[in-house]
This record gives structure tokens, C-alpha cells and sequence, in this order.
């Protein structure tokens, strides 16, 4: 199973799966550290109320992208709350984009070349650890969001997220965002195991779009 980290860097890779769409920097940041709270929530690491971000279990999973965060949670004085815990996560996004980068290489889902990142399977589909195949991450969310294909948990996750961050503005055209937007809202209703950080996540990128050079 890819990490979050991991698809929302497929998300961002353009039509011809030959580099990644420029997007700003704070929506990059939020969303990278969204999607690793939310895998430590799916993996029972983490959970939330309105007030605050519970350490449940701080076994290390062995894996580079969550471990890091998982482990300043972990080693944490006191209990914080989740906008506090996606603010720390994002001082590693770049850590966590290099690390889903790298993955996707070793994995043969994307290939290194000249500076570019090509797609090594064209069938809009990829292979994960298990053996498995997955359908590619943006065929994915789009179907959901314009085909009213039930999503899974995980595409809940990637449709929130995208929303949270400001995304949607960058991957669809105007028209196709507005035509889209009942279904992004309805599919945030479906999310459970995030509000929190996803509300933080929210709050945080409207503010930051409000200050200057924002």
C-alpha cells in the first residue's frame, strides 16, 4: 500500500506523467503533513478530539516518512493540539516529498531521468508491495468526484486533503472545479478519522493565503 505521501505526489504529476505541476509552496507543505497524520491515524499511532492530538501507540512501523513524526509526538512534553502537530509535520515536508519520491523510484512506479520523473507503467495503473495492482491515484479521485463512483477510505482521505490544501484549483480547470464542488463536499462529510486535522489544515492555509507573500 502506497503511504498518502506517496499518492499525493502521483496527484501532482501532469497528464503525461512526466513532471510534477507547480503548486504553492503552503499547499505542498499542508498537504504532505496531513497525509502523515493521517496514515499514523489509520495506523492506530494517533487520534484526536476537538482540543487535542493522542499518542495511542509509539511502536515505530520501520517507515521513513511516519517514523520521523510519530516520534516527535512520541518524545513531546506535553499534549498538543492538531493544528500545532500539522505545523510540526510541515517543517519536514520537503524531508517527506523526497522520501515519496524515492519510493516510487524503488518501487518502479515512477523512473528517474535527466531531472524528470516518467511514469514506468502507462496503463494508468501500478503495482504495490503486496503484489497487488492499484488504479492510479488521480483516474481515481477523478471517477469519484465525476462518475459518482463510491470512493474508499483512502480516497476520502486524498479528495479531503486535496480540498483542504487548495489543490482542486490547481489540478482542474475553473469550470471543471465548480462542477465538482457538490461532490468534494459531499465526499468531506464521509471522512472519518481526521476532521481535526483536516479543520487545521483549513484554518492554516486560509490564513497563510491572507498574509503577505502568501
Amino acid at each position: 500500500m502506497l503511504r498518502f505521501a506517496e499518492e499525493i505526489m502521483l496527484l501532482l504529476l501532469d497528464n503525461e506523467g512526466e513532471k510534477f505541476l507547480r503548486v504553492p509552496d503552503l499547499s505542498l507543505r499542508y498537504a504532505l503533513a496531513g497525509g502523515v497524520l493521517m496514515d499514523l491515524a489509520m495506523e492506530d499511532r494517533i487520534d484526536t478530539d476537538l482540543d487535542r492530538l493522542i499518542l495511542v501507540d509509539a511502536t515505530p512501523l520501520g517507515d521513513d516518512i511516519l517514523d520521523p513524526v510519530l516520534a516527535d509526538i512520541a518524545n513531546a512534553g506535553e499534549t498538543r493540539d492538531s493544528r500545532y502537530w500539522v505545523e510540526r509535520a510541515a517543517e519536514r515536508a520537503w524531508e517527506t516529498r523526497t522520501a515519496a519520491i524515492e519510493r516510487l523510484v524503488a518501487r518502479g512506479i515512477l523512473e528517474r531521468r535527466e531531472d524528470r520523473f516518467l511514469w514506468v507503467l502507462r496503463a494508468r495503473r501500478y503495482p504495490v508491495v503486496d503484489g497487488t495492482v492499484e488504479v492510479e491515484v488521480r483516474l481515481r479521485i477523478l471517477e469519484v468526484l465525476f462518475e459518482e463512483v463510491v470512493p474508499t477510505p483512502r480516497d476520502v482521505v486524498i479528495i479531503c486533503l486535496a480540498d483542504a490544501c487548495g489543490l482542486f484549483t490547481e489540478l482542474l480547470p475553473a469550470h471543471r472545479y465548480r462542477q465538482a464542488l457538490g461532490r468534494i463536499e459531499l465526499v468531506r462529510r464521509m471522512d472519518l478519522i481526521g476532521r481535526e486535522v483536516l479543520a487545521a489544515i483549513s484554518d492554516i492555509w486560509r490564513v497563510g493565503r491572507t498574509l503577505p507573500g502568501g
